[in-house]
Formats: C-alpha cells, structure tokens, sequence
C-alpha cells in the first residue's frame, strides 16, 4: 500500500532532520519567491551585530515550506552588512537572496546533489578590487595582488559552498569570496562567510540540490 502524503512528509522529515522538529510556518522572507525554487536557507543573527546567528534549512513541499535544519551558525566579525552596503574587507556578512553553488572541497568528489569543484593548491579566488579577475574562481597564477588559496592548510575549506554575491554583475570593492564553510568554533565569527559545524555542513551539502535551484536569505 503506498503511504498518505503526510506519512511521506513525516519520513522526509526524519530523513533530513538534523535535531529539531519539522515546522510548516512559512518564513516572511520566503513571499515571493519564485515557484522553481524548491529549498533555501535563511541566516538570521542571534541579535543586532551578533556573530552568532541561527542557521534554518527549507524544503518546499506542495503549497507549503518544511524546515528541516536548525542549527547555529557564525557570520562576519561586524556582523551583517544592510543591503547594499557589504564593501570589501569590512568583516561583514552581505544581507540578501543568493543563489546557492557550486560546492568546493578538498576530495576528487563529494556528496551533494549540488555541482562541486575540487579546490587544490593551484586553486584561488581574487579580493584584490583592482584586479580583472576581482570575485573570481581562479586556476594557476592570478593576475592579481591579493588573493586567497582554496585549499587551506586549515582545513575550513574541506567543505563549501558558494553564494553567489556579487557575481552578476560583479562590482569592484562591493565584497569578494563568500561561502559557507567549516568553522573554527561558535566563538570565532569569519571574515564575511557563513560557517557552521563540519557534521551539519556535510549534512546539508548531502540534501541540497541544483534541480531545486536552492537559495540563501541571510537577514
């Protein structure tokens, strides 16, 4: 007998479910969105110039948004930039709708439905805002100044996502390299990234998908 469809949202729900309850409460930020995205994540600060923030993960189903993650979360050093005043090197996360992906890491492969580019020692991505190829992935000897190694010895990059910030258009000196990656602890914010626990980030990366156009709301 093929299960109710509250028995099949009851079943994803335990499948994906990190630690907290199935909730059916759409989100505000969510009016609008368009009817071809199908999962999003929302970051929202603990509070005002917090750089702990609360990390929800979203499964449309049907009529209706299913959360399936809430986790914490860290953010930029200054917290969250308002919309349209993220500048580069101001310690903030960018406020905003972002498409989410490619995934990156350190392995030839990963887990994720998302499309995944393997970060090795010849892999960068330009800050420097006078550089052509400012807020760009980049494979051998930038043509820039400055620039940061996607493969960290660290590790914080072993797994990642990038939102998509200022990537169409690009604007020069309006904020470069934002992802989501591996943290160092709940304490320690980031430069402008979104971070969290490596097991939850792998969990997520496992669930995202690029058919559902996923996005990211951070507010």
């Amino acid at each position: 007998m093929r299960p109710s469809k509250k028995t099949q949202q009851i079943i994803l729900c335990l499948s994906l479910l990190a630690w907290q309850g199935c909730s059916t409460v759409t989100p505000k930020s969510f009016q609008g969105l368009d009817a071809a995205i199908n999962q999003a994540i929302v970051v929202h600060p603990v509070n005002r110039n917090s750089i702990q923030a609360q990390l929800s993960a979203w499964q449309r189903q049907g009529s209706g948004w299913h959360r399936l993650y809430l986790v914490s979360a860290v953010i930029g050093r200054n917290g969250m930039a308002e919309a349209g005043e993220k500048k580069e090197g101001d310690g903030k996360t960018p406020s905003g709708q972002y498409h989410l992906g490619p995934a990156f890491g350190y392995a030839p492969s990963m887990d994720t439905g998302l499309n995944y580019t393997q970060a090795t020692k010849d892999d960068f991505w330009v800050d420097d805002v006078r550089s052509i190829e400012y807020n760009q992935w980049v494979k051998g000897t930038p043509a820039a100044n400055s620039f940061e190694r996607m493969k960290r010895p660290d590790n914080l990059y072993q797994y990642g996502i990038v939102i998509g910030y200022n990537m169409h258009p690009i604007i020069p000196g309006a904020g470069s390299a934002i992802f989501m990656h591996v943290w160092r602890s709940y304490k320690s914010p980031t430069a402008g990234c979104v971070a969290l626990n490596q097991r939850y980030l792998r969990k997520i990366l496992h669930w995202l998908s690029q058919r559902n156009q996923p996005v990211i709301i951070l507010e």
